[in-house]
């Protein structure tokens, strides 16, 4: 009689150690899956400030210009179409910004000589990571003193 009490409980005890197991699977490939978009999104902010830094010395080794305004530029604005230092710097670091970041822009200011670099790009395929209302848009601002 006791072994009839018993039947079917090896196939419950399979039955529940599969669900555990599929239940670690899915939680290790959620995690694979985070770990490459904050990895991936690491990297969009790593070249965001690598960026910065290649205009602000290109501004430096120019220095002349940039402090007389030379370089400002705003987000949106087209890349100048000339062939003096200033604007194949800008060329180049507007297409770098293009070319790297998802719709990558970038602006710069001076006010004396203070000089603010602001990257900016577009961080949408993220959404659904974000809170609710959360801007897709993400910036990167940099402020030296000349």
């Amino acid at each position: 009689m006791k072994r009839h009490c018993q039947r079917g409980t090896s196939l419950i005890e399979v039955l529940v150690a599969v669900l555990i197991t599929a239940t670690g699977v899915l939680g290790a490939a959620a995690l694979q899956l985070n770990s490459v978009k904050f990895n991936q999104m690491a990297n969009v902010r790593s070249a965001a400030v690598f960026l910065s830094n290649d205009i602000t010395d290109r501004m430096r080794a120019n220095r002349v210009l940039a402090l007389a305004g030379s370089y400002e530029i705003a987000i949106e604005d087209e890349a100048p179409e000339g062939d003096t230092i200033v604007d194949i710097d800008l060329q180049e670091w507007l297409a770098e910004l293009a070319l790297r970041l998802p719709e990558g822009d970038g602006s710069i200011s001076r006010d004396d000589n203070v000089i603010t670099v602001t990257v900016q790009w577009d961080e949408g395929r993220l959404s659904k990571s974000r809170l609710a209302g959360d801007s897709n848009i993400q910036s990167f601002v940099f402020v030296t003193e000349f």
